[in-house]
């Protein structure tokens, strides 16, 4: 028996190929020669489709792709039918149609989410695409068997269309903040990076004064991200700890009184200022004037001999349109001697970008805060409202107010109270010459600011208070007149 050449996918054999293999093969079977022409004639019936679809590189929100779908066929076209594969391949749903029987063409989507136009009869453009229409796509297209012309002959072809969605936001937080500052203990400090939108997840870094940050990454558990907070930190990598030196030991223990409670710095006396390396000025009580605002600001007396070391983490969240939010951590003992004024700056880098996206922050302890009285003129009886409205710098991360009254107790019998405002309701007039103090920290210092209550008289209460005397005499006299009428009519009477 002669072999036959395989011949190549899409081609088929004609009569003129088999009298070339008698040619040049030689002699041939009678068998073989029926298989060849059986094979020639099945063909010339049913004629051949191969369908191809070039491959598509990623796209960005917002682009137009065009699906093009390529064929080639010596047979009659019945339609050409573009599906959108979803669930895994399980469903499949029609996008366009083109019936070459009437030479029309139509969407199978509702009207209003109708995107698709025909460029050609095998090619859908897809304008403004979205993270939705990421997926897999195919192409069926179907001829008439020449056979029977009524049967139809499909063949298909798939493609993938990847869609790139940049981050539309990106920000950066201190976490589990307001926190208080610690004078006498190292604490650890934690920044967060969010950056959303991105499709597929951008990759997260940080850099301290413009310079990219030696880290060392560690993984973060599903539970411990649950639980949130330095809790969940610490139990996901070794604690950051940093021995204190004798020296700092003993300038830890200077601040402490001589009943080893912890000495509170410009507070009794605000303004008596302590500077480094001077005595502290004592005011003569001749000259001694406390003014209506006064700032003080507290440093920690500890410092650090070597650069810290930064932990990084980072978690993928994804979405239900497709994105992934992702938020990496940098974890780092804080020093604010050395930290105070420092820029953080977290960027972002993603396929769908030319240049990274940025934000920074500024590291600050809260200086001069300053206090608005409302009323400015109070009065006895009216409701005052002390405010916070703002600080000399930018402070990050955001403060704890602290409110306390000097020498006493607040108006509602509390020693202390926390928030941006202080309500004090109905204030008598004891309260006149009163001071209080406003604590405004963060973990990188602390600063308090004092403020005096000036109390004036209400003519309005005065008023009232004379009305209600006068009254009072009027029913005393009425009293005395009826008892002596009662005296006079009862002795007449006898």
């Amino acid at each position: 028996m002669v072999g036959i050449t395989r011949q190549k996918p899409g081609e088929h054999v004609n009569a003129d190929g088999v009298w070339d293999l008698l040619q040049n093969k030689g002699k041939m079977t009678v068998f073989s020669l029926c298989l060849l022409l059986c094979a020639d004639l099945l063909d010339l019936a049913v004629g051949y489709l191969t369908v191809t679809i070039e491959p598509l590189p990623p796209v960005v929100v917002g682009e137009t792709v065009t699906l093009k779908c390529n064929f080639k066929t010596d047979g009659r076209l019945r339609e050409i039918v573009w599906y959108r594969v979803t669930d895994g391949g399980t469903i499949k749903q029609k996008i366009f149609t083109y019936d070459a029987m009437f030479n029309t063409n139509y969407s199978h989507m509702e009207d209003y989410r109708r995107r698709e136009d025909l460029v050609y009869q095998s090619t859908v453009r897809l304008p403004e695409v979205r993270i939705s229409d990421n997926g897999p796509y195919e192409c069926h297209v179907g001829i008439y068997d020449r056979a029977t012309r009524e049967k139809v002959v499909l063949a298909s072809g798939n493609v993938f269309l990847t869609v790139m969605s940049p981050p539309n936001n990106i920000s950066v937080v201190a976490e589990n903040t307001p926190a208080p500052f610690s004078r006498y203990q190292a604490q650890n400090f934690t920044l967060v990076c969010t950056a959303k939108g991105g499709k597929p997840a951008p990759s997260v870094y940080f850099k301290r004064d413009g310079e990219l940050i030696e880290v060392i990454s560690y993984t973060q558990s599903s539970t411990s991200e649950q639980g949130g907070g330095a809790a969940g930190v610490r139990g996901a990598r070794p604690l950051i700890s940093r021995d204190l030196d004798d020296t700092k030991l003993q300038r830890s223990l200077s601040l402490l009184d001589p009943e080893s409670r912890s000495a509170r710095l410009y507070t009794e006396t605000p303004q008596r200022v302590h500077t480094q390396g001077q005595q502290a000025y004592e005011p003569s009580p001749a000259t001694e004037v406390i003014p209506e605002t006064v700032v003080s600001r507290e440093f920690p007396r500890w410092v650090h001999s070597t650069d810290p070391l930064y932990y990084f983490s980072h978690t993928h969240i994804p979405q239900s349109d497709g994105s992934v939010v992702v938020q990496a951590r940098l974890t780092w003992t804080l020093n604010p001697q050395l930290d105070n004024d420092a820029l953080f700056s977290c960027e972002v880098k993603h396929p769908a970008l030319s240049m990274p996206m940025q934000t920074e922050v500024t590291l600050a302890a809260p200086k001069g805060p300053k206090l608005l009285m409302s009323p400015s003129r109070a009065k006895v009886g009216d409701t005052v409202r002390i405010t916070v409205q703002g600080f000399q710098n930018e402070v990050f991360p955001e403060p704890l107010f602290t409110w306390t009254r000097v020498g006493g107790r607040l108006l509602d019998g509390s020693t202390e109270r926390e928030g941006k405002e202080l309500i004090l309701e109905r204030v008598p007039a004891e309260l006149n010459g009163s001071m209080y103090r406003c604590t405004a920290q963060n973990p990188l210092g602390s600063t308090d600011t004092h403020t005096r209550l000036i109390v004036f008289e209400n003519p309005s209460m005065m008023k009232n208070t004379q009305n209600q005397n006068n009254g009072a005499s009027r029913l005393d006299v009425l009293g005395l007149t009826w008892t002596a009428l009662v005296l006079t009519v009862t002795v007449e009477l006898t």
